[in-house]
């Protein structure tokens, strides 16, 4: 059965957010690890900076393997 084009963005959304929530978390524990101090505000734009790109290639990506499906 084919995945719909909403049902890909549903994906890579949740996919994202996933990942996001994942990558603060990361930036929480290194950062510290390599002298780098930021508060939980810069942590959370540093991870936005990249929430659209993430989404962007989660969803291209999904419509890409699709077709060659």
């Amino acid at each position: 059965m084919k995945q719909s084009r909403i049902m890909s963005m549903v994906e890579a959304a949740t996919n994202v957010v996933v990942g996001y929530v994942l990558a603060i978390a990361t930036q929480i524990v290194v950062f510290p690890l390599f002298g780098i101090e930021t508060g939980l505000a810069e942590h959370m734009t540093i991870g936005l900076a990249f929430v659209g790109v993430s989404l962007a290639r989660g969803y291209l990506l999904r419509r890409l393997f699709e077709f060659w499906r």
